[in-house]
């Protein structure tokens, strides 16, 4: 019992919750949904308000003509060991009715505050608990009854209405279908099963309840339908006997009509042999424990929903954002929070897990070598302007056996040119890292409603990005001058070790006797031949492209190193800095909403 108190119990609280938060069902796959529950479902005169009243053991429900029953009533019962019986509603959590004919006043007021004096419906349920040692722990939501015909004051619609707000309920797959009809009419021409049947074809969640079994006419009984083969379920059947009028208007207790309904069934020579499976006290029985087991079985669907929605709910806290703190340490903290959150997008960005990153590859890969092709070396290097240098370089005094400062002038020259595609990358892999923190701050979902704090870290994240370009760029520039300060002998010396491969044979002739040195002198009178400057302006060009692969390969690095590598470690040190040294008041202007307007504190 203690288990089934539990699970029921804890149904319970979550229907309550469901009604507080305005989930009534019917919006799709919404907790309220999936939970277990017991519909009551007849026609009206049916005799569905005496069943409950009968389960309960209290008068309490609305009683009148036409549609009494015009909200769904989600009644709660709670099994007490002993005590006062009473009643709280939902709607009014601080109230306690210990007399029942307030709560039959305070239904009857909670219907007509949402449905007005109209004889309209609605999908709103009432909750209300009763907690009592004459009942046992069971849930039932107590639905309109069905209607034929449309009365005066009724809307038209009013027959589909009502029928297409109890199959909101019962068309549910957790729905137990509690179909009562009226004994004394052909089960054939029940709403109640006709209904079921429409939903529940194999009868699997269907409870048969059959009233007025006292009121058939003699000779007559009902043992057809209660023995399941009128019409066949594969629950059992229930046969009540109901208070008559004249009891109700005498207002006969509700415990001893239990008796007096016992004493009917035991003595009836039509049913006395059923007894044991008949009453309203079995009735509830049966579907308290049937309940238990169907929530039992729905356990994990129901966890994994509540799981999934909370899941939800938090994403969505994430989208407008959490409550916000009062005092100062915990704003700081929310704000560093903050900032790590977009420090994890600007990563995700670079490292692969958002688009971007291979924005910064393009540069070395497509960028940097097509402006290293570019470079102007074929001019620098034309015979017209190797003559010029290595005789500037030579002074007042030729040179005797190579033109060493010829050479390395040239060398110098040539290597300057560097300095701009080197530049370059520092530049462009800039612009990238830029673009990435603005598309970082628009991405990062807990910014949206910092406006200031967005324009903060922007401001940070781009000053710690220039910082980085500087660096870079003296780095890249002390690469090209490197290759400038200390040139690499031993490549000059396999020169002079190879043979005049490269040299046609006029050309072989004409310089056998001057130089056949490749770095010896190539003077004619006073002049360099063209064989001789051509040699050297392939000499250089040579050395220029052995440089060239290296600055290739290390102005990536450089560049990696000194931007990128710093950005993703530290592009907001300085932020959390110049954060962490303010007061508490400077934060507030962090917390003005592009959309609520005025702070929160």
């Amino acid at each position: 019992m203690a288990t089934m108190t539990s699970l029921i119990g804890l149904i319970n609280k979550i229907q309550r919750a469901c009604t507080l938060l305005g989930d009534h069902g019917g919006q799709g796959m919404s907790l309220w949904e999936i939970l277990p529950s017991v519909a009551v479902v007849g026609g009206q005169s049916s005799g569905k308000s005496s069943v409950l009243e009968s389960v309960v053991g209290r008068d309490f429900l609305p009683r009148g003509s036409g549609i009494v029953t015009r909200r769904p009533l989600v009644l709660q019962l709670h099994k007490t060991e002993s005590g006062t019986e009473y009643a709280e509603f939902l709607h009014a959590p601080k109230k306690r009715f210990t007399d029942f004919v307030a709560v039959r006043k305070e239904i009857a007021d909670e219907t007509d505050r949402i449905t007005g004096k109209t004889k309209q419906i609605s999908n709103i349920p009432i909750h209300l608990s009763i907690y009592s040692p004459n009942v046992v722990n069971l849930t039932l939501i107590d639905l309109p009854g069905l209607t034929k015909v449309a009365v005066e004051g009724q809307s038209e619609t009013i027959v589909e209405d009502i029928e297409n707000m109890v199959r909101t309920h019962v068309e549910k797959p957790n729905c137990i279908i509690l179909a009562i009809s009226p004994a004394n009419q052909d089960i054939a021409t029940s709403d109640a099963i006709k209904l079921a049947r429409d939903v529940d074809p194999s009868g699997e969640r269907t409870f048969g309840v059959l009233t007025k079994l006292d009121l058939m006419d003699k000779g007559t009984n009902a043992v057809d339908v209660l023995e399941g083969r009128a019409y066949r379920l594969q629950q059992p059947w229930v046969g009540i006997v109901n208070r008559s009028q004249a009891d109700i208007n005498k207002n006969v207790d509700m415990i001893l009509a239990r008796r007096k309904e016992r004493e009917y069934f035991e003595t009836s020579p039509d049913y006395g042999h059923l007894a044991s499976r008949m009453g309203s006290e079995y009735l509830a029985k049966l579907l308290s424990e049937h309940l238990e087991l169907v929530i039992r079985q729905r356990i994990p669907s129901i966890i994994a929903l509540i799981n999934k929605t909370i899941d939800e709910l938090n994403a969505e806290l994430d989208r407008i954002g959490r409550p916000i703190a009062t005092d100062g340490g915990a704003q700081l903290y929310m704000i560093l929070e903050l900032c790590r959150a977009f420090d994890r997008v600007f990563k995700e960005h670079l490292d692969g897990g958002r688009p971007g990153g291979d924005r910064i590859f393009g540069v070395f890969d497509n960028q940097l070598p097509a402006a290293l092709k570019k470079l102007p070396f074929d001019r620098y290097l034309s015979l017209k302007n190797v003559q010029k240098v290595v005789t500037e370089a030579d002074g007042y005094q030729p040179h005797l056996i190579a033109p060493e400062q010829g050479y390395r002038r040239l060398i110098d020259g040539a290597i300057s040119y560097f300095k701009g595609p080197a530049e370059a990358s520092v530049d462009a892999v800039h612009y990238v890292l830029k673009e990435l923190v603005r598309k970082s701050i628009a991405e990062t979902q807990e910014l949206k409603r910092f406006p200031s704090l967005q324009t903060d870290i922007a401001t940070a994240a781009n000053e710690s990005l220039e910082k980085f370009r500087d660096e870079s760029r003296k780095t890249v520039l002390r690469l090209v001058e490197m290759e400038s300060s200390y040139l690499t002998a031993d490549f000059f010396r396999k020169l002079n070790a190879e043979p005049e491969k490269n040299l046609n044979p006029s050309d072989k002739k004409k310089n056998a006797e001057p130089a056949k040195n490749p770095n010896q002198s190539g003077h004619t009178g006073d002049r360099l031949n063209e064989s001789y400057l051509r040699r050297i302006g392939s000499n250089v060009n040579a050395y220029i492209a052995m440089v060239c692969d290296t600055l290739r390969n290390t102005i990536p690095k450089a560049v990696v190193y000194c931007q990128v590598k710093e950005a993703k470690r530290s592009l907001l040190t300085n932020f959390y800095a110049q954060v962490g040294s303010r007061e508490v008041n400077d934060f507030k202007i962090y917390y003005t909403f592009s959309y609520v307007g005025p702070t929160l504190f």
